[in-house]
């Protein structure tokens, strides 16, 4: 074989494992369905009392309990469906918006892991080359057209320019914000972020202030999406500022001569 042949080969084995990569193997929840509403007439009710049953507090999930109850995944099923009768494309007001994908994010989530269940982390089902890849390769429908969480995550939600999304929607990590075990909902949307915002900044995993020191560490959630908070580190501990606890508050809103570290994340389940 000549070095050009060669060097092809190895051109058509790299775009062959790249190709496989990138597409995956689909994964549809949801239906495709025919109806065509605005995300304004969509009900979360159903996703609101699987919440309430399922998710403590703290944002946990009894994924064995929920799996176990068939009446409920119906239920879970159902919604997802009615999800799926939305269209992105019919004017929707920007609260409904906001509510809508959050939701849809968190429920497509759980209901990946409910298909796996049980394991350990959701890091176990996202396969770099060869094989499923929840956030690539799980889509739900809406409106006849398949959205999977990467692409529900960074082409529309983070495009609304909203950064406490990043405090709502969750990897079903202990690391992500807690899982509200609310429905968002367009009338509280704004006030639900708001408080899961401030409870994010609440938790040791997330956030500490060493006053001494002068440093913040905080979750690796805000070295990923940095920019979403603003164009410098100053600008962007100022952003966060009003949902740190008090003491720190001060100093973020100053945002003078200060450090930043950056903590580990935790990949394990946020099972209870």
């Amino acid at each position: 074989m000549t070095p050009s042949h060669r060097l092809l080969l190895i051109a058509i084995t790299v775009g062959l494992i790249s190709a496989h990569a990138r597409a995956g193997s689909p994964v549809f929840v949801g239906a495709k369905s025919s109806s065509r509403v605005s995300i304004d007439k969509i009900d979360h009710s159903a996703w609101d009392q699987l919440l309430r049953k399922y998710v403590d507090d703290n944002g946990l999930v009894n994924y064995a309990a929920l799996k176990a109850n068939k009446a409920d995944v119906a239920v879970f099923d159902r919604y997802l469906g009615h999800l799926s009768s939305a269209s992105a494309g019919v004017p929707a007001a920007r609260n409904a918006q906001l509510a809508f994908w959050i939701n849809a994010y968190n429920a497509v989530t759980i209901k990946g892991i409910l298909r796996v269940y049980p394991t350990s982390s959701i890091r176990n089902h996202t396969a770099r080359l060869f094989g499923y890849n929840i956030w690539h390769d799980l889509q739900l429908y809406v409106g006849g057209t398949p959205y999977s969480l990467d692409q529900m995550e960074h082409k529309i939600l983070r495009k609304m320019n909203e950064p406490r999304i990043h405090f709502a929607i969750v990897c079903a990590s202990i690391g992500c914000p807690r899982l509200l075990n609310r429905a968002y909902t367009a009338d509280e949307v704004v006030n639900q972020l708001e408080l899961n915002s401030k409870d994010f900044f609440s938790r040791a995993q997330n956030f500490r202030y060493d006053a001494q020191g002068r440093r913040f560490y905080l979750s690796s959630i805000l070295d990923w999406f940095d920019e979403d908070f603003g164009d410098s580190q100053a600008d962007q501990l100022r952003r966060i500022a009003k949902w740190l606890p008090t003491d720190a508050a001060a100093a973020a809103a100053k945002a003078g001569n200060l450090k930043v570290s950056f903590l580990d994340y935790n990949w394990n389940l946020n099972r209870q």
